[in-house]
């Protein structure tokens, strides 16, 4: 099972065409190595790094999700001014925010429609939209 997990994070890298170097072998197989998408903060991956038997340090993961994001593997979604989520489904689509829980989750993207955007400003185009929904539980 642990093979399997390295060989999909290795196969993910070198689609891109990175080397597999330890540190991101190890983050590679906490991203993606399960074969699900998931939504992870810089902590949260670190976190996850520091419980098993390679020790990554926090400006490692930081350093690899940065490269990861210029190598098409990962989304960089800004939640707020201070939170950044990587998400390692590239596909477009929404997301829901969790207030309570500070967590990202996809959302049906069937559902979200946008009918028209604004004109960019002279000079300018858009490049992405991003689509952040943010919940909290309801109270009473």
């Amino acid at each position: 099972m642990t093979q399997r997990r390295e060989q999909r994070a290795a196969d993910w890298l070198a689609a891109a065409g990175l080397r597999p170097t330890r540190a991101r072998l190890v983050l590679a197989t906490l991203l993606v190595g399960d074969g699900r998408d998931r939504h992870v903060t810089a902590e949260s991956l670190f976190e996850a790094a520091a419980g098993g038997d390679e020790a990554v340090s926090l400006a490692t993961v930081y350093n690899t999700l940065r490269l990861f994001c210029s190598a098409g593997l990962l989304r960089e979604i800004m939640v707020d001014g201070a939170r950044v989520y990587f998400d390692t489904n590239m596909t477009d689509h929404p997301h829901f925010f969790w207030e309570d829980s500070a967590t990202l989750s996809d959302a049906p993207k069937e559902e979200l429609e946008i009918r028209r955007l604004p004109m960019a400003p002279m000079g300018a185009e858009i490049a992405a939209v991003d689509v952040v929904i943010r919940l909290r539980s309801k109270s009473g």
